[in-house]
């Protein structure tokens, strides 16, 4: 297949372009390289079957023609991270909203055969379910949440109303080689591995009995294909590892001492993914165990040697909007 990948360069984004073209498919990658780097696809960059196309999203003219030909459109591009969305809502708003739209207009107007959406569990707020299903309740905490949701609502519109053959896949707490090193304060992982790398504390959020569904990216990018390859439309479905694990046997995989930050308001206690209708609709399961997911991350320890270091001070600092806006 022809196949075009949006945020091709960033995190999950590189796995998947990488598992496509090692499949054989014709892959196309689009990235504003704001969040993407053109290292996580090194390895793919002037190889037969790959391109790379150095775009926004936010700019439909310019990604418009760039859709042609393409039979598979996997929508990965977006801006994440908590903190930047409350202070920056009009930047996400128009990059995972607008953006989203000029992706959706671009592939119906190209006629594609199949659109996959990169969906955030985060649209489940603080669920009072678990495993948390599909159906549970829609209670975004903060603008990334809510651009994240209300890009999905377009695909799924655009499913109903146009016949988009569109899937939209909710992802739980992804993590794996190559996740982002920069930027703001964020994922669980690579704020542990710098500090690791540098003999510091890990910085553990309240008393770490918080528990995540951890999935392991490469499981993931296997969902997308598997979405894909299927023949749903307007199916929204969510992609978890089966289990859901606390940041204390996170620390005690990693292996280091240990230093206790407040808790955050706005953050569940726990996230679990009811997985049940990916299994029966796509067949679908995680193959990388959390032992074995951590093992890899610390074979590949290295790539998080310039990551920034952060201090209980400096999240302090970077999370005071995330204290300010959602203490209530």
């Amino acid at each position: 297949m022809k196949v075009l990948v949006t945020g091709g360069a960033g995190f999950i984004g590189s796995h998947l372009s990488r598992e496509l073209w090692r499949q054989g498919h014709e892959v196309t990658v689009i990235d504003s390289l704001v969040g993407g780097r053109k290292e996580t696809i090194a390895d793919l960059l002037g190889q037969e079957r790959f391109e790379f196309q150095h775009a926004d999203i936010r700019d439909a003219q310019t990604i418009a023609p760039l859709f042609a030909g393409i039979d598979w459109v996997f929508h990965l591009a977006g801006l994440a991270d908590i903190v930047p969305s409350i202070e920056q809502p009009r930047a996400y708003y128009e990059t995972n909203v607008s953006g989203t739209f000029n992706v959706l207009e671009a592939a119906r107007a190209a006629g594609i055969k199949r659109f996959v959406y990169a969906a955030s569990s985060s649209c489940y707020g603080i669920p009072a379910q678990f495993p948390t299903p599909e159906t549970a309740a829609i209670q975004p905490q903060y603008p990334y949440a809510l651009t994240k949701y209300l890009g999905e609502e377009l695909v799924m519109h655009w499913a109903q109303l146009y016949g988009l053959p569109a899937v939209s896949l909710r992802l739980f707490n992804v993590y794996g080689p190559h996740a982002r090193t920069t930027g703001a304060y964020g994922a669980v992982f690579g704020v542990f591995l710098a500090q690791k790398i540098n003999g510091k504390p890990f910085t553990v959020v309240g008393d770490g009995t918080q528990t995540r569904d951890f999935t392991y990216v490469t499981d993931v990018a296997n969902a997308f294909i598997a979405a894909a390859e299927s023949q749903l439309r307007g199916e929204i479905m969510n992609v978890g590892s089966g289990g859901t694990y606390s940041v204390n046997q996170l620390v005690g995989l990693l292996g280091g001492p240990i230093e206790y930050i407040p808790k955050r308001p706005g953050e569940p206690d726990c996230t679990f993914a009811e997985t049940g209708k990916i299994k029966a609709k796509l067949g679908w399961q995680p193959q990388v165990s959390f032992e074995q997911g951590v093992a890899n991350m610390l074979a590949h320890i290295d790539y998080w040697q310039n990551a920034p270091l952060w201090t209980s001070a400096s999240i302090a600092d970077a999370t005071a909007g995330w204290f300010k806006y959602l203490d209530k």
